[in-house]
Parts: structure tokens; C-alpha cells; sequence
């Protein structure tokens, strides 16, 4: 089985490496890749607090070596792409913010303290990756453009409730992290039901979204154990929060073709 979970992993990590490297052609490839870049932010510093604990080491420094690199490619590329002087400001300013991050995550071993400094400027990456994405739709201005968003959304806060949660295993929760943890838990529920509920939905969509429904009842049950000095629950949350984050790269790559 961990084998083919490696195979599985492997194979999910070059999607989103050469998904990267492709050139922005259109507003809903750019809402994709910006959508993109706030999961990745997330996924940071989960993998971050996944190895301080020794939890699935050496494929969460995978994971960490494919999303910065994947994040410094797509900056690239949305900067590049920035169709107003507004939103290339936002990525100028995601820039700054960036490469303060990436210092934290590369410059030394994790430790407890920096694992602070991580969970706090993962915010502050997200908040601009989030208002470069929100600028790109409402220029596309199109249901596509709002599904991709909508759907790239969930992607972010899968990896979002599992840095909460490995944050708090780890002891370097701040004293909001649970109650994001909570709110991001409730705010996936939500937006899949409105999802599922798209009119714009083709069958094959469909499809994909039962799929992930069923990746988050394994999920929600990994949230649901309790952090013991075996830290088998720590691994579940590493393990099931990859794999509905896979699902969720399908969903949102088919509302992107919506309109080609």
C-alpha cells in the first residue's frame, strides 16, 4: 500500500509541476495558477510541520521541494500576465512576502520557534494570494471564472485545515488556529454543497465531485483522531489531506476547460 501511495504521490506532484510550467493562455488558466498559489501556501507550511515532527519525512520534503518550486514559477508567470496595474501590484507585493517565507521554510532545520514565524507569514501569503485571485476573477467576469475560483478555493483549505491541525499536534498553534481550523472545516462543506449544486456541472465534473466527497469522509475522520505519541493520527491527516487535494486538482482543471 505505501507503495502505491508513493507511485500515487509521485505522479500527483508532476501534474502540478508541469501544470506550472505551461505558460498562462487564458483568465481561467491565471484564476487556476493564482487559485493555485494560495493552496500551495498552505501546503507549505503543512509539509513544514510534518517533518519538525517526523511525520512522512521524506515525502514531505517532496511535497516542500515541489510547491516552492511550483510557486516560484507561477509567480513568474502572474506577474508577467498581470492585466492591470492593480493586480501586477499585488503580486509585486506578493513577491516581498514570498521571499520572506521561503527564507523561514529553506534557511535552517524546522524548529518550534520558527514553526511560529511559518504559521504567521503563511497567512500573510495567503491574504495576497487570495486578493490576486478574487482581482482575476471578477476581470473574467464569467461563471467559469467564479467556478475555477470556487473550486480552487477548496484546494487551498484542505491544505489550510491540515496546517491548522499539524500546527496544533506540534504545539506552534496560535490561539486562532483552532478556531480557523473549525471555520475552514465548515467553509469546504459549504462551498462543495454549492458545487454540487452548479447547473454549469457536466457529467465528468460530477463525477470528480463524488469522488471527492468520498476522499473527505476519510478525511474528516483523520481531523476527528486524537494527536497520541504514536502519531499515527498525524499521518492520516498528512496522508488523506494529499489525497483530496489530488481530487480537488481534477475538479478545478475541468471548470477550467468550461469554456474552451
Amino acid at each position: 500500500m505505501k507503495a502505491v501511495l508513493s507511485v500515487l504521490l509521485v505522479f500527483f506532484l508532476g501534474i502540478v509541476a508541469n501544470d506550472a510550467l505551461a505558460q498562462i493562455s487564458d483568465i481561467n488558466s491565471a484564476i487556476n495558477k493564482a487559485g493555485r498559489q494560495r493552496m500551495l501556501s498552505q501546503r507549505m507550511a503543512k509539509a513544514y510541520f510534518q517533518i519538525g515532527q517526523q511525520i512522512e519525512v521524506e515525502r514531505s520534503k517532496r511535497v516542500m521541494d515541489a510547491s516552492i518550486a511550483a510557486f516560484d514559477r507561477q509567480l513568474v508567470e502572474l506577474k508577467n500576465y498581470a492585466p492591470t496595474p492593480e493586480i501586477k501590484d499585488t503580486y509585486l507585493k506578493l513577491e516581498k512576502s514570498w521571499l520572506a517565507y521561503k527564507d523561514l521554510l529553506l534557511g535552517a532545520a524546522p524548529s518550534p520557534q520558527n514553526g511560529r514565524k511559518v504559521l504567521a507569514i503563511s497567512e500573510e501569503v495567503l491574504a495576497l494570494a487570495q486578493q490576486g485571485t478574487v482581482q482575476l476573477e471578477k476581470r473574467s467576469g464569467s461563471l467559469a471564472g467564479q467556478l475555477v475560483n470556487v473550486s480552487g478555493r477548496q484546494r487551498m483549505l484542505s491544505q489550510r485545515i491540515a496546517k491548522f491541525y499539524q500546527a496544533g499536534a506540534w504545539g506552534v498553534a496560535d490561539d486562532k488556529s483552532a478556531a480557523n481550523l473549525d471555520k475552514a472545516r465548515k467553509e469546504f462543506t459549504e462551498a462543495q454543497q454549492d458545487l454540487l449544486a452548479s447547473q454549469a456541472n457536466t457529467a465528468q465534473i460530477k463525477d470528480a465531485l463524488d469522488l471527492v466527497k468520498q476522499q473527505w469522509f476519510f478525511f474528516d475522520s483523520a481531523l476527528g483522531q486524537r494527536t497520541l505519541a504514536d502519531k499515527r493520527a498525524q499521518t492520516a491527516v498528512a496522508t488523506t489531506s494529499e489525497r483530496i487535494l489530488e481530487e480537488m486538482e481534477g475538479v478545478v482543471g475541468l471548470y477550467e476547460k468550461l469554456s474552451k
